[in-house]
C-alpha cells in the first residue's frame, strides 16, 4: 500500500485529495462493502461520492455492462444509439419537466457546465445567480459559480456570479429567525441583489449541498426564490448532481422539496444514475435545450456500455423502491444518530434528509469548527470498519453520510454504532 502511495504522488497532481493518513485502496465490494488490498471489510456509507446509488457489484448492472460491451461500447453521438434514446426517454418522464429534452455528459462538472452554456446563451447574459457555499464542479465556468473557498482555487472566471443568501439555514446573518421569516429575508436580499445589476441568466442551486456539508435552506425557499426570478425571465437550474434518483426519501428529486411554482427550467444530473459509470446530463424544456446555434457532439456522453448501465441502475431502483427505503432506514439512522448527538457536545448539528446525512463537529461551546476531528473520526470510524466522508464550508469539519440506497435496518444499526464509538473515542 505504501508503495501504491508513493507511485500515486510521484505521478499524479498534489492537489489530488486522498482520505486517511494511510490512504485506502479498495479492490472490490458487494451490496454495501467494500474490501481493501489487505483483505479488510468495510461497510460503505459513502458510496464512492454518493456514486454507488443502489450497490456495489449489482447483478442487474454488472449483467447490463457485460452483455453490452460485448456488443459495442462505443459509437459517438454522430449515429442513432438506442440504449441512449431509451435512458433519455425513462429520464424524460420522470423529470416533470413538459417537453424534456436530455444530453448526457460524462459527469456532474460537465453536466453544470452544459446547463450554464445553455442559460447563458437563451438569456444572452453572462451573470449567474449561484449560492454562498455551494459546489457545482471543478471545470473553469463551475469554480467560477462555486462558492465555498476550500474548492475554488482561481476568482477568474468567464461568469459573473453573485450569491445569495440562503443555502445555509443555521449559519449566517438570518441564523436566529424562523423558517418563515428565513425564507423572506433571503427574498428581499434577492430582490435587494438584483436591483443593482442587469437581469441575470440562471440562479443556480443544489436542492441540498453536497460539497457544502449536506446544509439546505427551509422547504419552499427556491419556490419563493422562482417567483421573483419569473418576473424578470431568470431560469432556475437545480443541480441534482449528488440529491436526485430518491436519495432525500420524501421526493424524487431534491427540487420537490421547492416545487410548489413548478419544476426547474433546467437539471443537472450525474454520480448515482451510472451506480459507479461516468454518466451526467441535462434536462431542459425543449425550447432552452435547442437554442444552440452551432452544432455540437458529445465523443463520451451517452456511450452505449453507461446508458446499458443507467437503464438497469434505474430500472432496478424504481422497481425495488429504493427511495422509500431511503425514506424509512435513513429516517432511523437521523433518529439514532441525534441520539448520539444529544450526549457529544462536539456535535454542533446533524442534518438531513433520507440516505444524505450530515453531522457537522464544532468545538464545545464556541460554534468554531473542529476539522481536526472530523479527521480523526474518519481515521477512527476506518479502524472499525466504517468509511465515511467529510465536507463542508467551514474548514470540512461536517461528517458526510450517504450510503447505497438499498441500505438495511440491520446496516443502519451497525454503522450507527461505529459512528457512536468512533466520535466518544476521539472526544
Amino acid at each position: 500500500m505504501s508503495d501504491l502511495h508513493a507511485r500515486h504522488r510521484s505521478v499524479l497532481p498534489d492537489w489530488l485529495a486522498l482520505y486517511y493518513d494511510n490512504p485506502l485502496e479498495i479492490t472490490h465490494g458487494e451490496g454495501r462493502h467494500v474490501w481493501d488490498a489487505d483483505g479488510n471489510k468495510y461497510l460503505d456509507f459513502f458510496g464512492g461520492i454518493l456514486t454507488t446509488m443502489t450497490a456495489h457489484a449489482l447483478p442487474e448492472v454488472t449483467k447490463a455492462v457485460s452483455e453490452q460491451a460485448g456488443r459495442i461500447v462505443h459509437s459517438s453521438t454522430l449515429y442513432l444509439n438506442r440504449p441512449m434514446v431509451e435512458l433519455a426517454e425513462r429520464i424524460a418522464h420522470v423529470s416533470g419537466i413538459p417537453d424534456a429534452r436530455v444530453f448526457f455528459t460524462t459527469s456532474g462538472t460537465e453536466a453544470n457546465d452544459t446547463a450554464l452554456l445553455l442559460a447563458t446563451t437563451y438569456r444572452r447574459s453572462n451573470t449567474v445567480l449561484a449560492m454562498r457555499n455551494s459546489y457545482h464542479g471543478r471545470s473553469f465556468s463551475a469554480v467560477g459559480i462555486t462558492g465555498n473557498r476550500g474548492w475554488s482555487p482561481t476568482s477568474l472566471s468567464p461568469l459573473q456570479t453573485l450569491y445569495v443568501h440562503g443555502g445555509v439555514r443555521t449559519r449566517g446573518p438570518f441564523a436566529d429567525l424562523d423558517d418563515a421569516e428565513f425564507i423572506d429575508a433571503c427574498v428581499e436580499d434577492l430582490k435587494d441583489l438584483l436591483g443593482h445589476t442587469r437581469p441575470p441568466a440562471a440562479l443556480i442551486a443544489e436542492p441540498i449541498q453536497g460539497v457544502g456539508g449536506f446544509t439546505s435552506p427551509p422547504d419552499g425557499l427556491y419556490a419563493a426564490f422562482r417567483d421573483v426570478l419569473n418576473a424578470s425571465g431568470i431560469l432556475w437550474i437545480a443541480d441534482e448532481v449528488q440529491t436526485g434518483w430518491g436519495r432525500t426519501g420524501e421526493h424524487f428529486w431534491g427540487w420537490q422539496a421547492h416545487g410548489q411554482s413548478g419544476p426547474p427550467d433546467i437539471v443537472t444530473f450525474a454520480k448515482g444514475i451510472g451506480n459507479g459509470m461516468s454518466i451526467g446530463g441535462v434536462i431542459a424544456r425543449s425550447e432552452i435545450m435547442n437554442c444552440l446555434d452551432a452544432n455540437s457532439i458529445s465523443t463520451f456522453g451517452g456511450t452505449q456500455v453507461t446508458m446499458a448501465a443507467g437503464l438497469a441502475n434505474l430500472g432496478y431502483l424504481l422497481e425495488h423502491d429504493l427511495q422509500g427505503n431511503a425514506r424509512r432506514v435513513g429516517g432511523l439512522l437521523i433518529e439514532r444518530l441525534r441520539a448520539v448527538a444529544s450526549q457529544d457536545p462536539g456535535v454542533r448539528e446533524v442534518r438531513g434528509r433520507g440516505l444524505m446525512i450530515g453531522v457537522e463537529l464544532t468545538r464545545p461551546g464556541t460554534g468554531l469548527a473542529d476539522p481536526d476531528r472530523a479527521s480523526a473520526v474518519l481515521e477512527a470510524a476506518r479502524a472499525d470498519g466504517l468509511l465515511l466522508g467529510k465536507g463542508g464550508g467551514h474548514n470540512t469539519s461536517a461528517l458526510r453520510i450517504a450510503p447505497p440506497l438499498s441500505l438495511t435496518v440491520a446496516e443502519a444499526e451497525e454503522g450507527a454504532a461505529i459512528l457512536e464509538s468512533a466520535l466518544r473515542t476521539t472526544q
